[in-house]
């Protein structure tokens, strides 16, 4: 899309799940800018009535009154499929209406008596357009650039989906950068830190979750490894709650309200303050008039029973922080400070059980969970837009890959370029061997996941690279780099080594993963299948292994130089031998390691001797 003519200072806004927020770096600081209604956070809502449409806090405080026309949680469709799981379990919490269109989901509502069919891309635009219009009234001027941030853990449809949904907004889009990589930024620059410092940023927001390890030392920023849950949050709690107090009404009175769209958002809405007030008090008192058929609901809520409803997902929370500390490659000795950032981190049992599993560990509370990832979003967006104020111009971040790339090899094989968590820009080559006789083309198929097999991974592109001069297999050499920006563009570029004859493909922000699992569940599987996998491959190394001898033992009996080595039955019996087990690989591709090398051990029986001869010169 073409760029849009830079106006006023650009700026940094987190777009998140329940509350969004808006800052600029300005005069060597930070300045979170404040709404209409003079908060700092403003509400991710967007409602439709007969007249109007309304956005952040209008648009919240009559989601009770209109919730079929209230659309919240919108960073939870973004980007996603509409078969994804987590989108068809989201929906039977949300008063608004999803729909199927093209395999997207999308929101209808009724708008100035009209149906109305919006995509989860103009919702977050208005949002966005909120944020914007928020940040000139501000400033004074007018506003087009931007750095937006997401999770971690958001695929490429995520990003590609937020990107379009600044340009709808009127957003020249900088750069789309992590959330935790943004606060840890925000935290690093206010503590102004002149020794190396390991951080582990721990993210919980409304509806994401994300954990990053960075090394932070004299104005270098580098993410050394990142994890998390793109479907973990506040929300999921607040979901935990209102079953419970859908429950206790029933119990209670014997109506169910569960059909009931308006009794069930002002529920929510009491849910979500209750849960609050219950990270500093030990019980929240719940009050709703007439909430269904007349009925008062009055109630209370221990901390104890919220942390009994919310248990396992509390402690769901913990295996994104092992993992992001294993891939780190460091001890959790190792991490110097823990920044807690998001709201859904003030929860006391959260923060208890983080701090148990880091060993005791202080958590950092010196920093705005709210405001933290807005704030490194206005500092990128001072980086990027070469503001050379002194507390910025020698600031550098250097993020990573979240997920393994590389090609496919013989046999449907993984074979990875660069490994996930690997920092960017990169440029990484990696050589192959031509695996047929007189090939004169070969495809790429790049790929991205953790997973032996590429069938299990994310194509993210393929090409040809053709004019290869015909040879026995394995002579011809092929190079294959990748090549990655700053931005997440990559370059595969393949080159034949004997003619440097060479072709490439040009992958945009890693195109092409479209579903949730592809990218979220590609890590998980990949560790409760790793004994799976690394069977997988031992047994395409013996079924290599096994194939090279085969005809390389063929090669050998062939050379004219073998000709007064070995007699003519001797190169009969090999070549057959070799030929057998050939045919045998084509009709056995799904044979075990313990009939490869059975297979292998034969072939060596008989070829051995005859290739010592060979080799030997007799």
């Amino acid at each position: 899309m073409a760029r849009r003519k830079s106006l006023g200072l650009p700026i940094g806004i987190d777009l998140g799940t329940q509350f969004s927020c808006v800052g600029v770096f300005r005069n060597g600081k930070v300045e979170i800018i404040a709404n209409d209604q003079g908060n700092q956070t403003t509400p991710s809502y967007v409602a439709f009535t007969d007249a109007q449409r309304l956005v952040g806090e209008a648009a919240k405080n009559q989601v009770a009154m209109n919730p079929q026309n209230t659309i919240f949680d919108v960073k939870r469709l973004i980007g996603r499929r509409f078969t994804d799981e987590s989108v068809q379990a989201d929906m039977k919490h949300w008063p608004f209406k999803v729909i199927n269109r093209g395999g997207k989901p999308v929101i209808q509502v009724d708008y100035k008596e009209e149906n109305k069919i919006l995509a989860p891309e103009e919702v977050s635009s208005m949002i966005l357009s909120k944020m914007k219009e928020t940040a000139e009234a501000y400033l004074g001027q007018k506003v087009t650039d931007a750095v937006i941030t997401v999770p971690a853990y958001f695929n490429n449809a995520q990003r590609r989906a937020t990107e379009d949904a600044g340009v709808i907004a009127g957003l020249n889009v900088l750069r789309i950068i992590n959330e935790p990589t943004a606060a840890a930024l925000a935290y690093g620059l206010d503590k102004k830190l002149e020794e190396e410092q390991r951080v582990l940023i721990f993210d919980l927001g409304g509806g994401t979750f994300d954990v990053s390890v960075l090394s932070i030392d004299d104005g270098i920023f580098e993410v050394i490894s990142t994890a998390g849950n793109t479907h973990l949050g506040g929300e999921d709690f607040d979901n935990r709650l209102v079953q419970y107090l859908t429950e206790e009404f029933s119990r209670k009175y014997k109506r169910d309200l569960t059909n009931n769209s308006r009794a069930l958002q002002r529920l929510r809405t009491a849910a979500e303050y209750a849960k609050r007030t219950l990270s500093s008090s030990s019980i929240a008192c719940i009050e709703i008039e007439s909430l269904f058929e007349g009925v008062d609901f009055r109630t209370t809520v221990t901390r104890a029973r919220f942390e009994n409803l919310c248990f396992d997902l509390f402690h769901e929370s913990l295996g994104p922080v092992e993992r992001a500390i294993i891939d780190a490659k460091i001890n959790k000795k190792d991490i110097d400070t823990v920044v807690l950032v998001g709201g859904s981190s003030r929860i006391p049992k959260i923060q208890k059980l983080l701090q148990e599993f880091l060993d005791g560990k202080d958590l950092n509370k010196s920093i705005n969970p709210d405001e933290a990832v807005a704030s490194g979003a206005a500092i990128q967006a001072a980086i990027l837009s070469r503001d050379q104020s002194e507390e910025i111009q020698d600031v550098i971040l250097v993020d990573v890959t979240s997920l393994s790339l590389g090609v496919e090899t013989t046999g449907g094989e993984m074979s990875t370029v660069i490994k996930r968590n690997t920092s960017i820009p990169v440029k990484v080559s990696k050589p192959f061997k031509t695996h047929s006789n007189n090939v004169t083309s070969v495809r790429i198929m790049v790929y991205e996941g953790e997973r032996a097999l590429t069938k299990y991974n994310n194509l993210l592109g393929k090409f040809v690279l053709s004019g290869i001069p015909p040879a026995p297999r394995g002579v011809q050499k092929i190079e294959v780099t990748f090549d990655i920006d700053a931005n997440g563009i990559m370059n595969v570029t393949a080159k034949n080594q004997s003619t440097g004859k060479s072709n490439n493909i040009t992958i945009i922000n890693r195109s092409g993963r479209l579903s949730k699992k592809e990218i979220e569940l590609m890590i998980k599987e990949a560790e409760r299948f790793k004994v799976e996998d690394d069977l997988q491959r031992k047994r395409l190394k013996t079924r290599d292994q096994l194939e090279d001898y085969a005809y390389r033992v063929k090669f050998a009996v062939n050379e004219p130089s073998a000709r007064r080595k070995v007699t003519a039955h001797d190169k009969k019996m090999v070549i057959k031998s070799a030929d057998d087990v050939i045919q045998w690989l084509g009709l056995n591709s799904k044979a075990t390691i313990e009939e490869f090398t059975h297979q292998l051990d034969e072939l060596q029986k008989t070829c051995s001797p005859i290739m010592s001869k060979i080799s030997s010169g007799q």
